[in-house]
């Protein structure tokens, strides 16, 4: 399985330049089911990364952008009234896909942001009282602004919860920014992508990794830690039981990314951060940073 993981991370680095850790990341919550969460300045990539993890992995991939302006039901589709068939058809919005690109997804106002609620934990779409189930894989690849830019909308706690993990790409170095400069950018890279696996060996990996073993011991470390986040008073709230199993199947997937059949205490501290940081509050009301949690792994023993 490592020399398939290996293979996509190495495919998706010939677009996305300098950026192995957060290719890595990424792989890894897909590997867990999950949806993911991009946050970083316009420009830094975040759109060009979900569109590669979609190509190599050969998958089907609808982008939309999000606006004010945007409506449920241009995500969602729309019943249509059929004249000749005397009965409304149920027309797919974009969300009917593999992966969903949801493009500044912080730029929709909350109502248009929470109509991705049941896609996100149901995988199905509910209009006029029929619900329709979307094709299988199915993620939501969303990319959002700093909240401190004009016209962005905060996620609410209940929305943010529904992604498994949150990453920043962060700005390249300068041998990966020379590269993209010589290169116009990753678009010419990216056309020229092929799958390295399909939807169905997708599966499999992820089926894979939901049996990769966890120890008790390494379930005591994670209780743990979440145990401390609830007691400290560095934090508003302690992370969830649902976080809980977010941060176990995000570390099985790191393990299995590793070329490992079990999950060692080095995994829960390399994903932790990404899986805990956009759920987590300190004490001063903003999401906890890297260092908060790098104070949080210091202060709980490693069994």
């Amino acid at each position: 399985m490592q020399n398939i993981t290996n293979a996509i991370i190495a495919k998706a680095s010939e677009v996305i330049l300098g950026k192995e850790q957060q290719i890595k990341l990424a792989l890894a919550c897909i590997l867990a089911r999950g949806h993911l969460l991009i946050e970083d300045l316009p420009g830094m990539g975040k759109t060009t990364l979900a569109h590669t993890l979609a190509q190599v992995l050969g998958l089907q991939f609808q982008r939309v952008q999000f606006t004010s302006d945007l409506l449920p039901a241009d995500i969602l589709g729309v019943s249509v009234y059929d004249r000749n068939a005397a009965s409304f058809k149920f027309h797919p919005g974009p969300v009917f896909t593999n992966v969903l690109l949801a493009d500044e997804i912080n730029r929709a106002t909350p109502k248009t942001q929470s109509a991705l609620l049941e896609v996100m934990e149901e995988a199905q779409v509910t209009i006029d009282a029929m619900t329709h189930q979307l094709p299988q894989p199915f993620f939501v690849i969303a990319t959002q602004n700093p909240s401190s830019q004009i016209g962005t909308f905060p996620l609410p706690e209940s929305q943010l919860d529904r992604f498994l993990m949150r990453i920043s790409l962060g700005y390249p170095n300068a041998a990966s920014e020379q590269q993209l400069l010589k290169n116009n950018g990753g678009r010419e890279q990216l056309a020229n992508i092929r799958p390295v696996i399909d939807s169905e060996q997708l599966q499999t990996l992820q089926a894979i990794c939901h049996n990769i073993h966890v120890s008790d011991e390494l379930l005591d470390y994670l209780q743990t830690i979440l145990k401390y986040t609830r007691q400290s008073t560095a934090f508003n709230a302690g992370l969830s039981p649902r976080a809980g199993l977010s941060i176990k199947q995000c570390a099985q997937a790191w393990a299995m990314i590793a070329g490992r059949d079990h999950v060692i205490p080095e995994d829960i501290q390399a994903i932790l951060p990404s899986v805990a940081g956009h759920r987590l509050v300190s004490n001063t009301g903003i999401q906890s940073s890297e260092n908060s949690i790098s104070n949080l792994l210091k202060a709980v023993a490693i069994p």
